[in-house]
């Protein structure tokens, strides 16, 4: 068993304002004994302008990444990134890159956002996420001291079949960073963490923007850790802070064993989910 943390913060266009927070709850989550902490969406930038990732994108062995990879060295725990610029496939776009990074300070994996939020909201923003980010191809699942990571960003939470594929890959803990608008958020955020958890039998560990980061942009917060139950283990309230819990992958297996739902799948009807039958 290992503690995992994930973060609640407010980033702004303020790049080194960021970083302070970000250093800050980094240091904290390794003074609780977190052997992993997750940081949320545009944890290092966020602007009100819908292109502003292409402006200030760059490759991941840049310095600006390297700054924030060193941290995870510097308090020897693992850092999972959970939405970074990283330059993309032309001048006008970027990644939206969820980084894992070992206790070394050295890059083990990155997964690129599938699903991209281009939304019109009743009473809420108009937002255009592909007007600066280009959308990855990739799912992935990666080692940790938590257990198997699957990766995923913000707008991913809506498609159920990414985190049936995730855990049919092996994943146990689905790591799932955002910057929920508070209109979608106070609608949908908690009950849709709670399914991805109960329907794939997972951890569920969610760190969250959260306030006002400008004049467009209002987050809902409520970063938090379910068990493969359903049950939230730990949330943040409002503010700046850290949800820590226990990960038990004797509780996961225990879940699975006793109410076995991947194996009661009808692949024969619907097929495997991800790809193929069987």
């Amino acid at each position: 068993m290992a503690l995992l943390a994930v973060a609640q913060m407010c980033s702004t266009e303020d790049c080194e304002s960021n970083f302070t927070t970000c250093a800050k709850l980094v240091a904290r989550a390794k003074s609780r004994g977190a052997a992993l902490v997750a940081l949320p969406e545009n944890f290092a930038y966020l602007a009100e302008e819908d292109g502003s990732a292409a402006k200030v994108m760059v490759p991941l062995d840049d310095d600006w990444p390297r700054r924030y990879f060193a941290l995870a060295r510097e308090h020897g725990i693992w850092i999972c990134f959970g939405g970074f610029p990283e330059r993309g496939p032309d001048e006008t776009h970027a990644f939206n890159a969820h980084i894992v990074v070992d206790d070394r300070g050295a890059v083990r994996d990155v997964y690129r956002k599938l699903h991209l939020f281009d939304i019109d909201l009743t009473g809420g923003p108009s937002l255009r996420e592909s007007k600066a980010i280009a959308a990855g191809d990739q799912m992935v699942v990666t080692g940790s001291p938590v257990g198997q990571l699957g990766l995923s960003v913000c707008y991913d939470l809506r498609f159920p079949e990414l985190y049936v594929s995730l855990t049919q890959r092996g994943a146990q803990v689905l790591l799932i960073p955002a910057a929920f608008t508070a209109t979608t958020g106070k609608a949908h955020w908690e009950v849709l963490l709670r399914a991805r958890a109960i329907e794939t039998q997972t951890f569920v560990a969610a760190a969250a923007q959260w306030g006002r980061h400008n004049a467009r942009r209002h987050s809902h917060g409520h970063a938090m850790i379910i068990d493969p139950w359903g049950a939230i283990l730990a949330q943040c309230g409002e503010g700046e802070g850290l949800a820590v819990a226990e990960v038990d992958l004797d509780y996961l297996r225990d879940v699975r064993r006793r109410l076995p739902v991947f194996d009661h799948r009808r692949r024969d009807v619907y097929g495997r989910v991800g790809g193929g039958e069987g």
